[in-house]
């Protein structure tokens, strides 16, 4: 069975607060790391009251330094927002505190809207145009420093930092194919090009020597409970979440009870399920088919499981329910869970 990894967003519910969410965010990283997931990505928002991973590096070194195993990493990392410098340093002494945990995401979008990615830069000179140039670029301060080399990231020069390209189009599935590097789709909240994508990226892979071969990480949204209803039920918070947002009113996520359905437009409906249609909601039996269809369908090498729950305990259990399934399609016992 391929591997299965964990996407957070440190999501900041109703009545909580960020404190909250980072140890809720710890707990999570501790718990699916006992149940043999892959890795646990922080994903990079701004100005959104419901998303606390905002800071992704101090997160991910809150996040790396409470686990043991598990790889830590972003999914991902704005590169537009930051100099490539700046983020060789952190990661490299992320990796250097971490060492053969470390994974390093990058997306091209500001992660916010466009006011405050105006804020987030100060000056203008940096925008996903320049993409190519600063990933390469980023590539270079993690190579050994060669003899003259005026400008080094210490840490980072030398170290073994895998990076990772994130798109949500056929942009980063080319550069990614192209730079012999491996590729992670966010079709978790935009599937429209996912087929595509994938061509593309291992029509065109060119081997490298960290990928000889191309790899294909997807991002999915699973709701796991004990029935489809309560599934269904835990579901409501994202599909309002993703409903405000589209309204201009981001908010906390949401309890389901808060959620009311009849309040959404035929519009807004068409909207969230087109966007959330990479998603597997249901009992453990429905959870375990929809994972086998998707990963037939697609032919993913790694999926980035991914599920704004606004109960803890519930949010648990789901990740339970599916590393279950993991276990049911490969056939092997499931990992001992402490």
């Amino acid at each position: 069975m391929i591997p299965f990894s964990v996407l957070d967003l440190a999501p900041i519910v109703a009545g909580g607060d960020a404190a909250q969410a980072f140890r809720n965010t710890l707990d999570l990283a501790r718990h699916v790391e006992s149940l043999g997931y892959r890795r646990f990505w922080l994903a990079e928002h701004h100005n959104m009251s419901g998303i606390g991973s905002s800071a992704t590096a101090v997160l991910i070194g809150h996040v790396a330094g409470g686990t043991s195993t598990i790889r830590v990493g972003s999914g991902g990392v704005m590169l537009p927002n930051h100099a490539p410098l700046v983020v060789a340093e952190q990661f490299g002494t992320l990796a250097s505190l971490y060492p053969g945990r470390i994974d390093l995401g990058l997306g091209r979008a500001p992660g916010t809207d466009q006011r405050t990615a105006r804020a987030l830069r100060r000056e203008m000179t940096m925008s996903a145009e320049t993409f190519p140039q600063d990933v390469l670029e980023l590539q270079g301060y993690f190579a050994p420093a060669a003899p003259g080399q005026a400008v080094r990231a210490v840490p980072g020069a030398g170290l073994d930092v895998p990076i990772w390209l994130l798109g949500s189009s056929l942009f980063s599935a080319q550069l990614a194919a192209s730079l012999g590097m491996p590729f992670a789709f966010a079709s978790h909240f935009a599937p429209d090009y996912l087929m595509a994508a994938i061509d593309m990226y291992r029509g065109q892979f060119r081997p490298s020597a960290a990928w000889p071969k191309p790899h294909v990480m997807l991002g999915i949204n699973v709701f796991a409970a004990d029935s489809d209803d309560e599934a269904q039920r835990l579901f409501l918070s994202l599909q309002q979440q993703f409903i405000n947002l589209r309204r201009g009113q981001p908010g906390p996520l949401r309890a389901p009870s808060d959620c009311d359905p009849a309040d959404w437009s035929e519009a807004e409906r068409a909207g969230v399920a087109h966007a959330l249609a990479c998603a597997v909601v249901g009992s453990p039996e429905t959870v375990r088919q929809g994972l086998a269809d998707f990963i037939a369908d697609t032919g993913a090498d790694e999926l980035m499981v991914t599920g704004q729950i606004h109960d803890h305990a519930a949010r648990l259990r789901s990740f339970e329910i599916v590393a279950e399934a993991r276990e049911q399609l490969a056939g092997t016992p499931r990992p001992f869970a402490f």
